[in-house]
């Protein structure tokens, strides 16, 4: 069994596809929501799905041993980053490398980068006058949205959306493609 940790900072929308994806699977299993911010909505999820959490404290994620221990003890070998605000510190890039996947609102390698997140992103993306969005589900390394692409998919962005209309649009390619995708890549690394 291949045990996964889901990082999430906020409601945890795409946190509650993942493990609806994964529930009766035969050989991955969520394990562990890891959270950032106290009372975020993914923690609820987590007691309702019976899921452990571990809520993590800035210092010891950024300055201490990154909660690499903390993982090890709970077994976990893959972590998905679905809706996580923080940088993924070094030590925990190295511990986990390859085994490490994120979601980003717009097509990466644009529109990426430290505080380009949530409604940033699809302001942006508008302002600039784009015909199209996206996601991009990419592994992490070391720097702000730049590890591999995985896969990417479109949507149209016509004169009247606005970051609120976009927004609901890329909800709904990450609810339609990332549980898959992140399946795929676990089931990869089994081969």
């Amino acid at each position: 069994m291949i045990k996964v940790a889901i990082f999430a900072s906020g409601a945890g929308s795409n946190a509650q596809k993942i493990i609806d994806h994964f529930r009766e699977h035969s050989s991955v299993k969520i394990s562990l929501i890891v959270c950032n911010k106290p009372g975020a909505g993914v923690l609820q999820i987590a007691e309702k799905e019976n899921i452990p959490t571990l809520l993590i404290e800035k210092e010891q994620f950024f300055r201490g041993d990154n909660y690499v221990h903390a993982l090890k003890a709970h077994d976990i070998s893959f972590i998905i980053l679905a809706g996580f605000l923080w940088k993924i510190p070094g030590g925990l890039v190295e511990a986990f490398r390859g085994h490490i996947i994120n979601i980003h609102p717009a097509l990466l390698p644009k529109y990426g980068g430290k505080g380009m997140y949530g409604q940033f992103v699809h302001a942006a993306v508008i302002e600039a006058a784009e015909k199209e969005s996206g996601i991009t589900i990419h592994y992490v390394d070391e720097q702000y949205d730049h590890g591999s692409t995985i896969f990417q998919a479109t949507c149209e962005i016509t004169p009247d959306d606005t970051p609120e209309t976009l927004a609901q649009k890329i909800h709904a390619l990450e609810h339609a493609h990332f549980p898959r995708v992140a399946e795929e890549v676990i089931l990869q690394l089994k081969s």
